[in-house]
């Protein structure tokens, strides 16, 4: 048996987490045939007494709860505006600010869950001891509707095995920069609050396919030879009937550009960018038939097709069916590729196995048993009986995971990586 250190950090669900988000209002009936309009007029139609009675329990109940609410509400103003060709200027400030509080809601975007952490070095590794990493982790969040977002923390992994958070602030930002009018839903860029710390930043769905969920990004520090480290995620886009792969980027995790990916192999989920090109070209691990893992190659990022099938279920934890758990991480015996496999009663166990470092299509190793697996400690939860990961670290001769426990919190571990390799067949 490897042997694995668990941390005493847990992150939970937390109701309390909460951002402004707009309110689209349906058009109505027959008799009412636009809602937005009959709203605006009834604000309109407000003495300025009543206006600012209105706004001021407005800002008694929300201005505690969330930075810069009035600027918020002018922004949503300014959209709702647009949207029915009103002129800003014979309206006063007092009813803008009351009118884009009436389209705007507030969203608890981790109340159901919070799971698959994946993690990256941070773009910033300045004022650390030897030894030490700066980390961006990022989260899968679960708000109301079963809608996924994808949230952040920041955090230091010290050269003994320790890890901190940095404490998140008091307020959570919704990602802009754009309005609904400017998304091309091939191309979305955006950014976060310039008053925002990246710990408490939220990036939630914007397009048609994207509606119902961002699932599970898989973030690599992609090199290229003589060019800036870019960070790439790998997510699933969930329209509420259709899943999708994607593509985040970033160079410094304050804009971001989300871009959907083409060809077969982006119907699937779980698509793992390495960290860098094999043999000139990007390279992926990849689960096409929802069973088996893959090796796909491709010259161009957002299109894969087809691949070759280099990993099948063997042992009994795996026997449903398998799957990657991150991008693979580069060691100087191979790429370490951390692995899913689903057995009995679907327990979701983590395992791993080492592909060849000048050609990943060849196994070299196996886990014959899987690293962590369902415990009656880390069995009940939002979906029972999981243990998952979309990536890990490896430094100072170990692996720190995060990992998601039930589909309900994140908890952290680390793996020596001596040990892990020893235990591969």
């Amino acid at each position: 048996m490897v042997d694995i250190t668990t941390l005493p950090i847990r992150l939970t669900a937390d109701p309390a987490r909460v951002v402004i988000r707009p309110l689209h209002i349906s058009p109505g009936g027959p008799a009412k045939p636009n809602r937005t309009r009959r709203i605006v007029d009834a604000v309109l139609a407000l003495s300025d007494a009543e206006c600012d009675e209105e706004n001021a329990l407005v800002d008694h109940d929300f201005d505690g709860r969330h930075w810069q609410t009035q600027g918020i509400y002018l922004e949503r103003f300014r959209h709702v505006a647009e949207e029915l060709g009103l002129n800003p200027s014979k309206i006063s400030a007092a009813k803008q600010e009351l009118i884009g509080a009436s389209f705007c809601h507030e969203y608890s975007y981790a109340a159901a869950a919070i799971m698959n952490p994946s993690i990256v070095p941070h773009p910033d590794q300045t004022g650390l001891a030897p030894g030490d990493v700066r980390f961006v982790l990022s989260l899968r969040t679960v708000g109301e509707g079963h809608i996924s977002s994808i949230a952040f923390r920041e955090g230091i992994l010290y050269a003994n095995g320790t890890m901190s958070l940095l404490v998140q602030p008091p307020f959570a930002m919704a990602v802009n920069g754009i309005t609904q009018q400017e998304i091309d839903e091939n191309d979305v860029r955006v950014a976060r609050h310039e008053n925002a710390s990246l710990s408490g930043s939220v990036i939630f769905p914007f397009t048609r396919q994207q509606r119902n969920g961002l699932e599970d990004l898989r973030l690599v520090r992609f090199a290229e030879p003589g060019e800036s480290p870019i960070y790439y995620g790998t997510y699933t886009a969930y329209s509420g009937a259709d899943i999708a792969s994607e593509l985040l980027s970033t160079r410094d995790f304050r804009a971001f550009r989300l871009q959907p990916m083409r060809g077969r192999a982006a119907a699937s989920k779980g698509m793992a960018l390495f960290p860098r090109r094999i043999g000139g070209r990007y390279a992926v691990i990849g689960r096409q038939d929802n069973e088996n893992l893959y090796f796909l190659e491709s010259d161009d990022l957002l299109r894969w097709g087809d691949g070759a099938r280099i990993m099948e279920p063997r042992f009994a934890w795996e026997r449903i069916q398998i799957g990657n758990c991150g991008p693979p991480i580069e060691l100087e015996e191979g790429w370490l590729l951390l692995t899913h496999g689903v057995g009995a009663m679907r327990q979701y166990s983590i395992g791993a196995a080492l592909l060849d470092k000048a050609d990943p299509r060849k196994v070299l190793a196996r886990t014959p048993l899987p690293l962590l697996r369902p415990s009656d400690e880390s069995r009940e939860g939002y979906v029972p009986n999981v243990v998952y990961t979309c990536g890990a670290l490896a430094t100072n001769g170990f692996l720190f995971m995060p990992y998601g426990v039930a589909d309900s919190s994140v908890a952290f571990c680390t793996i020596p990586l001596k040990g892990l390799l020893e235990s591969m067949v």
